[in-house]
């Protein structure tokens, strides 16, 4: 045998050694990492209703799903195995530590459900980027939801409000009189984020029905899209890593599905709008200040100061156009949520009248103290009722119930506290492989009772006005916003949840102040478990159809 042969067969044995070392090593190191890990299967779950759709029909489900997330705390606590599409296994949460770790610690790894298909729902903006490109679109964002530019944005919040009021009283001058003020709100919140925002009107607020096809398409888009869901978030994603654009288009078209035709036709509208504004809005810019001070909101919207800074910035940290363009997606994220939520307390308020004339006594007096003048920013935040009311609202009833991640490595997931798993053990820690879906739960994480207390499912805004439960204010919750996931937690919180919070304390304590609610006679309102809440009237002509018919009178203003 040659030299040189036994040269290479002991370079050959020194590869397999290393090979097999490294494996080796690689397998006990894994071993000691999950020493003590349960995997996702240990978890304790409800039976899957379908092979094929799994736990998904009350996951989602716009009547049932209230109650079944209900059971799903009840039953199993804050950590639960579900099943999705063919069976997959998930992982449900509202455990403060696990969110936390999936939502701060963890983030990047975690991307959004919706990455693969929100570009093509909503543009490249803010909702539907990940990375360096998120990152940059925050950096550029920030500066305009600084509290020093939303108090120069209460001066249009208040003109938007004063012409909602005085919409309101034509129509209630001769008595009470039965309105949609689901319609109303969504109109006021696309003129409060369109002025503000973008510097553009949508709506004079005249007519009984909007004026912009916009209004309309805006507040049909979330309840088709909730029917879209299971297509959406399992069978969209295949379909964009396997099919090529033209295909997915021609498949589209020819599907006899009205719901998804309406999406695409709403899609396509909202997108041709985006692209409107964007290029009246950089005309303006090109042609100098005085062309830009012409405009509503006179320069110091958010798209105007957006693209100003862009032109600033170095090349690393500037946006393409059409991730601009898809910044408008802000029109809908904060429209559709915002009316949710004002919508939302005065429905409340209409069922619980003390709460309505103890908050209209809070503004009159303070009304009187500034001697009928209109209430700044810092004024707003301090009538501490009103908040209170805003508070428990966005607790108990949170617009938006859950959101969906999906993790893009291995990844372990610790409990806050530990849960029984199936075979009767302590589950503390939880491996996630590559892959793994995660619903966190917003509305149960809001509504823990070993957080809260035992009375965490009663609408109550007193208690906001003393010291919270120690329970919560030590549970480390991950979110931005009083202990609650309400705006969600790390770097993809909603980066506008003080402007949202403006926006509500402006509208709702200017109704308060000048109009009476009570509730419609012989009309039930359900809330649907949708993408973002949305109130129909039970057996009504036009049940599935979003609307919340109150009474509304004129208010007695001498308290």
């Amino acid at each position: 045998m040659s030299e040189s042969h036994l040269d290479y067969s002991s370079l050959v044995q020194s590869i397999v050694v290393v090979i097999l070392s490294a494996s080796l090593w690689t397998l006990l190191r894994n071993r000691r990492r999950l020493h003590g890990v349960s995997s996702l299967s240990q978890l304790r779950g409800p039976r899957s209703q379908s092979w094929f759709k799994g736990n998904y029909f009350y996951l989602f489900n716009m009547k049932a799903g209230w109650e079944f997330h209900k059971m799903l705390a009840e039953e199993y606590g804050s950590a639960v195995q579900i099943t999705g599409f063919l069976g997959r296994k998930q992982f449900y949460t509202f455990d403060p530590k696990a969110m936390h770790q999936i939502l701060v610690k963890d983030g990047s790894l975690f991307q959004p459900h919706r990455i693969g298909s929100g570009g093509l729902l909503f543009g490249q903006g803010l909702l539907s980027t990940i990375g360096e490109h998120h990152r940059k679109q925050r950096k550029m964002l920030n500066p305009v939801f600084s509290i020093a530019h939303m108090r120069s944005m209460v001066p249009i919040f208040h003109d938007i409000a004063d012409q909602l009021r005085s919409a309101l009283s034509q129509r209630v001058q001769n008595g009470p009189r039965e309105i949609d003020l689901l319609g109303w709100m969504a109109r006021t919140a696309l003129e409060l984020i369109g002025q503000s925002g973008f510097g553009y009107s949508f709506d004079n607020m005249l007519e009984d029905v909007p004026r912009h096809k916009y209004s309309v398409v805006i507040k049909d888009l979330v309840p088709a899209l909730t029917k879209l869901a299971f297509a959406r978030f399992y069978l969209l994603p295949l379909a964009l890593k396997f099919l090529p654009k033209n295909i997915r288009i021609f498949i589209m078209n020819i599907t006899p599905w009205k719901t998804l035709h309406d999406v695409r036709d709403m899609v396509n509208y909202m997108h041709e709008l985006s692209v409107e504004i964007f290029e009246e809005k950089k005309r303006a810019l090109e042609e100098g200040d005085e062309a830009v001070v012409k405009q509503i909101g006179k320069g110091k919207d958010l798209l105007s100061i957006m693209m100003k800074e862009n032109m600033k910035a170095d090349d690393e940290d500037k946006l393409e156009e059409a991730e601009i363009i898809g910044q408008v997606t802000f029109i809908f994220a904060a429209m559709d949520t915002t009316s949710s939520g004002m919508s939302r307390i005065l429905h409340l308020l209409a069922l619980h009248p003390e709460v309505q004339d103890k908050m209209r006594e809070e503004i009159v007096k303070a009304r009187r103290e500034r001697q009928g003048s209109q209430f700044s920013y810092d004024e707003l935040v301090g009538l501490p009722y009103l908040d209170a009311v805003c508070r428990e609202t966005l607790r108990l009833y949170a617009p938006v119930s859950s959101m969906l991640r999906k993790s893009t490595a291995d990844a372990i997931v610790p409990l806050s506290r530990p849960t029984c798993g199936v075979d009767g053990n302590e589950v503390r820690e939880i491996f996630l492989p590559k892959a793994t879906t995660v619903m966190i739960s917003i509305l149960n994480a809001n509504r823990d009772p070993e957080l809260w207390g035992p009375d965490v499912l009663e609408w109550k805004p007193e208690r906001w006005l003393s010291p919270l439960p120690e329970s919560i204010v030590n549970s480390k919750m991950p979110g931005v916003y009083s202990h609650l996931m309400t705006f969600n937690g790390g770097s993809r919180s909603c980066i506008g949840f003080k402007f949202s919070q403006l926006e509500m304390k402006v509208i709702i304590a200017m109704l308060v102040e000048n109009f009476r609610f009570s509730s419609a006679p012989k009309k039930e309102i359900f809330w649907q478990m949708s993408g973002i809440a949305s109130p129909v009237v039970v057996a009504g002509d036009d049940s599935e159809h979003p609307q919340l018919p109150l009474m509304v009178e004129l208010a007695e203003r001498d308290l």
